[in-house]
This record gives C-alpha cells, structure tokens and sequence, in this order.
C-alpha cells in the first residue's frame, strides 16, 4: 500500500521506464543487464511504480490496425461555464475519448476522439451535443495521424 509520502523518481526509475516504453514485454533481466543492476533491484523499482501509480500495464493498441478509421479534435464550448467539470466528466466516461482537457482560450473542453468511422463522429458528436451545458462544439478530422506516442521520458532531464 502506498504511504502518504511523496514517491520521487530517481535516474535508474526512469531508465528503468524508458526501456519498458519502447518494449513492454522486456524482461528484468535484460533491463537489469543493460543497466548493469540486479534482477531484483529493476524488480522492486519495477513493483514500487507500480504500487505508487507511476506506471500501469497495458495493451497499446495500433488504432488503425484494428478498425478505427477516423480520428478527430472536438472544441466543446460550455455555458453556463460553472457547467464545465459537469460536462467533462461526463464526455470522460463516453470510451471514444482517448485525451480530454480544459483549456484556456476560445473554446472550454478539449476532446480527442477514435471513431470507426464517420458516421460514428457524427453519433457521437450529436451525443456530446445533447449534455446539458454544451453549447457548441467544432470538429476537426485528422486525415492521417504520423505519431501517436507517450511522452519521452529523456525530455525531462
């Protein structure tokens, strides 16, 4: 069980993450060997995010690969504005969501969506329309996604 303590990720956690980002089913012992490190050490560092909530483990998906032929960008405008974590979470629940936000600037909500196709975009789109609170939204189909990644962990160095 995790302690109330901040966990803080050191040099080794990170390389540790680094080598699982780019293949997930790599073994402690290969990541202990690259690292020069015990099997156990990569282990317990490996167990301990896993307790703290800093990494989990899943299946990444290639989205095209397995049916989902349209992607797209949906600003959503919200009014009355105190209606904005209603609505955000409510469109975070609905499971074409891949990445939702709040932002600053024009629009209120930020929504990335994975669709089958268009005419799925356009159900879902008409459902997020129907939330009380939503007042507008505009939608921008990506035709073709080039990268679709986590982040590089080296960038925080």
């Amino acid at each position: 069980m995790s302690n109330n303590l901040p966990f803080t990720l050191d040099s080794l956690d990170f390389e540790i993450l680094s080598f699982l980002q780019k293949d997930g089913r790599m073994s402690f012992t290969v990541i202990a060997e690259k690292l020069k490190v015990s099997i156990g050490t990569v282990r317990t560092r490996f167990n301990k995010m896993i307790e703290e909530g800093t990494v989990n483990i899943i299946g990444r998906v290639n989205p095209d690969k397995v049916g989902f032929r349209c992607y797209a960008h949906i600003a959503v405008f919200v009014r009355p504005a105190t209606f904005k974590e209603k609505v955000a979470q409510h469109i975070a629940e609905l499971p074409e969501v891949s990445f939702l936000a709040m932002t600053s600037g024009d629009y209120d909500l930020e929504v990335d969506v994975m669709c089958r196709d268009n005419n799925h975009l356009v159900d879902f789109v008409n459902e997020i329309s129907k939330i009380e609170g939503v007042n507008q939204t505009k939608t921008t189909i990506y035709f073709k996604v080039y990268k679709y990644a986590q982040p590089d962990l080296k960038l925080l160095k």
